[in-house]
């Protein structure tokens, strides 16, 4: 019994694998070639009127560049490069929460079935909206941000064959890291399924996901994307998509959720280094997200999308 779970979470574990990474390696190695390229440094130019809208310089585009197009850790190591004001590195940090690794996270919410402008809305949004709106009530924050001891950027590659190079081997190791998240995550998955404790937990579960709008089949989609990421999470998805006949309108609303918050743990923690207070940070990802859900789950209740029988994907 046990052997046969762990064997059927392996292969599910390494479908899952190739479905994201298929994503994953090709947009990581076009998006470090163009590091090398005018592309980047266009962007940065085109966004710096906007920066000054929501009380930013316009060197945080490199940073809100680098984290959207890369992730989280390229757009801190932008920030760990540059000189901000503490109020400028809280205001990236909880735009960069909101908004990072935009190619590949949405991708892969496309591939569990949600729609790309409604993933690009909702974390572009946020992450202006909270700015904006930390610009006009925060108004300290004016010292020089202290961001700590941490340093290892990558050393610049100086030849096509370089540049090719490094960006096999992010591409590589990225996929590395997924493969071991994602096949140990669905062997343990499967055994839970096996044992019917996930159906226990979906039910322990039930209140918080029917008071956000969704059945409990999606609490299982909703605890890998806070503990794992967009990405992990969305490997969780698929599965259930496939299997437990998850709705349309659960898909979104759980993607609408976590593109707020997810991977609370990692996502917060990782700005300890930067030096600014993360309790907030988190309070305001989770609060957001819960509000969000709630609001366009009523919104769409209401205007009579949602139907007696809700559509679900084959």
């Amino acid at each position: 019994m046990l052997l046969s779970s762990i064997k059927k979470g392996f292969l599910v574990g390494l479908k899952t694998t190739w479905t994201l990474g298929k994503i994953i390696f090709p947009v990581t190695l076009i998006v470090a070639v163009l590091q090398y390229t005018p592309v980047l440094p266009w962007i940065i130019k085109l966004l710096t009127p906007v920066m000054k809208l929501i009380g930013l310089s316009g060197d945080a585009a490199i940073p809100l560049v680098l984290g959207n197009f890369l992730n989280l850790y390229a757009g801190i190591g932008a920030i760990l490069s540059l000189d901000f004001s503490v109020k400028e590195v809280f205001i990236l940090a909880v735009m960069m929460s909101f908004s990072h690794n935009l190619l590949i996270e949405s991708g892969v919410a496309m591939k569990a079935g949600v729609k790309l402008w409604v993933i690009l809305t909702t974390r572009l949004g946020l992450a202006f909206i909270s700015a904006a709106v930390i610009n006009l009530v925060w108004h300290g924050g004016g010292e020089p941000a202290k961001y700590g001891l941490i340093e290892g950027q990558t050393q610049s590659a100086s030849s096509f064959a370089e540049i090719l190079l490094q960006g096999l081997e992010k591409a590589g190791l990225g996929i590395l890291q997924l493969a071991m998240i994602v096949i140990p995550l669905m062997m343990v998955i499967q055994i839970l399924k096996d044992l019917e404790w996930l159906q226990k937990f979906s039910k322990a579960m039930g209140p918080m996901t029917r008071s956000l709008g969704m059945k409990e089949n999606t609490s299982t989609t909703m605890a890998a994307g806070l503990i794992f990421g967009l990405a992990y999470g969305a490997g969780v998805m698929i599965q259930a998509v496939q299997e437990d006949g998850v709705s349309k309108k659960d898909i979104t609303l759980a993607f609408i959720f976590l593109v707020a918050c997810h991977a609370v743990i990692e996502d917060t923690l990782i700005f300890v280094p930067l030096g600014i207070p993360v309790w907030p940070l988190f309070i305001i990802r989770l609060g957001v997200a819960i509000m969000l859900t709630l609001i366009v789950g009523t919104i769409w209740k209401r205007s009579g999308l949602i139907t007696g029988k809700e559509a679900s994907y084959d």
